[in-house]
């Protein structure tokens, strides 16, 4: 039986998008025909977590409702470089614990994190949203793997926009993040365009 995965944010004992993480999970059931779900604020209280700090609370659950958890320090770590492979056929609209393609294309293209490229179109990276800069606003791309909760938060509150992000229109914008539950838009690693290290006019991208 498949396996997912969410990945909370836990500050100080606070749970952050706790609303968007359980519609996911609902959505999840619903799709695969499923009644009922897990409860996520249910499931943390009876973890009675109580230290301070920056956690990430790994639920990893069936559609038979089991779930085991995992509560883990967590830092923002910086990224040296960026590569663009493109996959026509990958599909991630559900959050599954399985990663193997995902690790695949990343062992692949020998950088430390893909952005992926689907159908000519910029998508996700291995594990989270895009954002991108041009003149004063961030654009994520109208086109993802995932509809992450970071996103669908910074889209609801107009921090950002959505664009149609190629390959070939990278180099308008002029930086670029990376955003998930753990990676708020005010906390992340501003990257300059130039770390994506296989643009291309540089050089063709990997195919996979």
């Amino acid at each position: 039986m498949s396996q997912f995965i969410e990945s909370i944010k836990i500050e100080d004992q606070k749970i952050f998008l706790l609303d968007l993480h359980q519609s996911r999970v609902n959505k999840t059931f619903e799709h695969f025909g499923k009644e009922g779900s897990i409860n996520i604020d249910e499931i943390y209280k009876n973890l009675q977590h109580d230290e301070d700090g920056l956690y990430k609370l790994r639920i990893i659950y069936d559609l038979d409702k089991k779930f085991r958890t995992q509560m883990i320090p967590y830092a923002i770590s910086e990224i040296d470089n960026f590569k663009l492979v493109e996959n026509n056929s990958y599909d991630y609209s559900f959050k599954f614990e399985d990663r193997k393609e995902l690790e695949k294309m990343k062992i692949l293209s020998k950088a430390d994190e893909i952005i992926i490229v689907k159908n000519n179109h910029i998508t996700c990276t291995s594990f989270s949203n895009l954002l991108f800069k041009k003149g004063k606003d961030w654009f994520t791309p109208t086109t993802y793997l995932l509809n992450g909760v970071q996103r669908q938060h910074l889209l609801k509150h107009k921090k950002i926009k959505e664009a149609e992000i190629t390959p070939q229109n990278l180099k308008e914008y002029s930086h670029f993040q990376i955003i998930n539950s753990m990676n708020d838009f005010d906390d992340m690693f501003i990257y300059p365009i130039s770390k994506i290290k296989n643009l291309p006019e540089d050089s063709e991208y990997l195919k996979v």
